[in-house]
């Protein structure tokens, strides 16, 4: 008879050279959730004794005041957050207005406006000019000036600027508003003063000009004084961007210029 194999005892989880690795950790889990378990049965035994039953109920009365505490803490650093926030804006706020001060005290306009509206501030004008007409014996002189004047804008007076609607004015300052209708007058100046050179004494660069403001002319502009998107680049220092386009749309609601098209081209013309 041949003789029986002789057969090895099993060797237990994590016994041996050869034991896996996941029984190795799932011995080690197995003894960690027993530890837990004794230590649980601890503290029961511990909660029924009267002696620490005092200490207990103190500890958890200091947690319940200790958790209002970190509730206050929150509210408290939400608070400190919204106030950093509303400074953050304030401060935004203070630097571009004292920005928009400085730039005012750097362009002062050389003429401020008056505080009258314009028809008002014309009436002591026409009403001298009405009393020299009237006096007896005294010949009226055609003058001169009056031949040769050109129009020009008026600078808008401050309870203009503040009925001009939010979104027209945007982040436009009172004295920018003003400064380019300094420049509008001062193009429409150079423009008819060509206009009304002779032409012998032009030159060449000046005759072509001449020429063109001759082209832009149409029986809509008969009697007006007009500028072209053209003249202010050719005679100021301005720019027809956006920002100028946005004064632009501040002038016309303030009756300073307004627009003649015609010819595929838009003429702004002195109110």
């Amino acid at each position: 008879m041949e003789e029986k194999e002789k057969r090895s005892p099993p060797e237990l989880p994590g016994e041996g050279a050869g034991a896996s690795p996941d029984l190795n950790s799932l011995c080690s889990h197995v003894n960690t959730k027993i530890s837990n378990i004794k230590t649980l049965l601890r503290l029961r035994k511990i909660g029924q004794e009267p002696s620490l039953k005092t200490v207990l109920g103190k500890i958890l009365h200091e947690m319940f005041l200790f958790n209002d505490l970190l509730n206050k803490m929150e509210l408290e650093c939400l608070h400190q957050e919204r106030q950093k926030e509303q400074l953050k804006e304030l401060q935004e706020a203070i630097e571009g207005d004292y920005n928009e001060a400085q730039q005012l005290e750097e362009n002062m306009p050389l003429h401020l406006p008056n505080a009258l509206p314009a028809s008002a501030a014309s009436l002591p004008e026409k009403k001298e000019e009405q009393c020299k007409e009237a006096e007896p014996g005294r010949p009226k002189k055609p003058g001169k000036e009056s031949k040769h004047h050109v129009k020009e804008a008026p600078f808008i007076t401050v309870e203009e600027f503040e009925s001009v609607p939010a979104y027209m004015r945007g982040r436009l300052s009172y004295n920018q508003v003003n400064a380019v209708i300094q420049e509008i007058n001062k193009a429409v100046a150079s423009k008819y003063k060509i206009m009304r050179q002779s032409a012998k004494t032009m030159s060449s660069a000046v005759r072509n000009l001449y020429f063109r403001f001759q082209e832009e002319e149409t029986k809509d502009t008969k009697g007006e004084f007009f500028i072209v998107e053209a003249d202010i680049e050719e005679f100021t220092q301005l720019k027809a961007d956006k920002r100028f386009h946005s004064i632009l749309t501040i002038l016309r609601h303030c009756q300073r210029v307004r627009e003649i098209r015609g010819s595929r081209l838009v003429r702004y013309a002195i109110c």
